[in-house]
């Protein structure tokens, strides 16, 4: 009886901590808003990885990036933790406001974390069905923005990718 409980609570423990590492983006994508944002390929399609999509984008990096920084930028501030992107209109799409360690009062903002050497807001990578990930490697390289859904504690998940 012990090992069948001792199993059981084991397994409860596992079950909640998958659903702790998926929250933020089932929360984003079952409570967030839509808000398009412009996007290009980071990286090509990679046979050997499946039909996963690197994602770049240049509207919300940061304006006194290098330019030899790949993804969104650094925070250079001596600090690591979370780093929030507050989202304004422009022509249509969002675009990055100024970068702030404190989460904003009101407004669409991103919650990232910059504990790693660049900056990650979740939604740095798009998956797709294999049969689709050449039309979607074009589409990209033509210019393309991503659906993102933001929830109002700033997490965020790709939805789609389409043309302008």
């Amino acid at each position: 009886m012990k090992r069948i409980l001792a199993t059981a609570v084991v397994a409860v423990a596992q079950l909640a901590l998958v659903g702790v590492g998926v929250a933020p983006q089932l929360s984003a994508r079952l409570t967030g808003d839509t808000y398009l944002v412009r996007v290009a390929p980071v990286d090509p399609i990679d046979p050997f990885r499946g039909a996963y999509v690197a994602l770049d984008y240049p509207d919300l990096a940061r304006q006194d990036a290098d330019a030899w920084t790949d993804g969104l930028g650094v925070v250079d501030d001596g600090r690591s933790g979370d780093v929030y992107v507050p989202l304004v209109e422009q022509d249509g799409v969002w675009v990055a406001a100024d970068w702030t360690r404190r989460r904003p009062a009101d407004g669409p903002y991103l919650a990232c974390d910059d504990r790693s050497w660049q900056v990650r807001c979740g939604i740095e990578s798009w998956f797709l069905p294999q049969e689709d990930a050449r039309a979607a490697e074009d589409l990209l390289r033509g210019g393309a923005v991503a659906e993102l859904r933001v929830d109002g504690r700033g997490n965020a998940a790709v939805v789609d990718v389409r043309a302008p």
